[in-house]
């Protein structure tokens, strides 16, 4: 008796999918969850100046070569150098190092490493997703150590965060 109501229960799962799909829907899916429209091709990346109160000198370039390579790996869409159909522009507008956890005796233990970036992002063929926002993205870190020793293990993993952030904020409807 159980094994009849599963059989019917994936005959009626079947017959709506095949149901809906001969409506003219068409459902797209994606494995990096990018939901890119069919028309759009291109996309550009404008180099991303670090205009941060403090500066870490590969933070521009990391950023702006990591956005570019999850497009480029990521998507169907061609990188052209501007005007893109997806078209990224910003800066760096933050970069600092705080206690993120002290003891009982106000001795730091952790310390967090803090990026913000303001992306411009324009959608050429539907403005209304285009946006003009700030991406935050941090690590911690053991106070023990200077912040020129974890910069270069840290600076690669937020980077990744906030391209990923962006990359969902922009080619995802969800």
């Amino acid at each position: 008796m159980m094994l009849k109501k599963r059989i019917f229960r994936l005959l009626v799962a079947f017959i709506a999918v095949f149901a809906i799909s001969g409506c003219g829907l068409t459902i797209k899916y994606s494995l990096s969850g990018a939901s890119i429209p069919p028309d759009a091709k291109t996309f550009s990346v404008a180099y991303f100046p670090n205009n941060a109160p403090m500066v870490e000198p590969i933070l521009s370039s990391t950023l702006t070569d990591a956005l570019v390579d999850k497009f480029s790996r990521q998507t169907r869409l061609t990188q052209v150098d501007e005007g893109g159909d997806f078209a990224f522009e910003g800066e760096i507008t933050g970069y600092s190092s705080t206690t993120a956890s002290a003891s009982s005796n106000d001795v730091a233990l952790l310390n967090r490493l803090t990026i913000t970036v303001k992306v411009r992002f324009t959608n050429a063929l539907e403005p209304a997703m285009s946006f003009n926002k700030s991406f935050t993205a941090f690590a911690d870190y053991d106070s023990s150590r200077l912040l020129t020793e974890v910069a270069g293990e840290l600076v690669p993993e937020i980077v990744d965060q906030l391209v990923n952030d962006i990359f969902q904020a922009s080619a995802s409807n969800w």
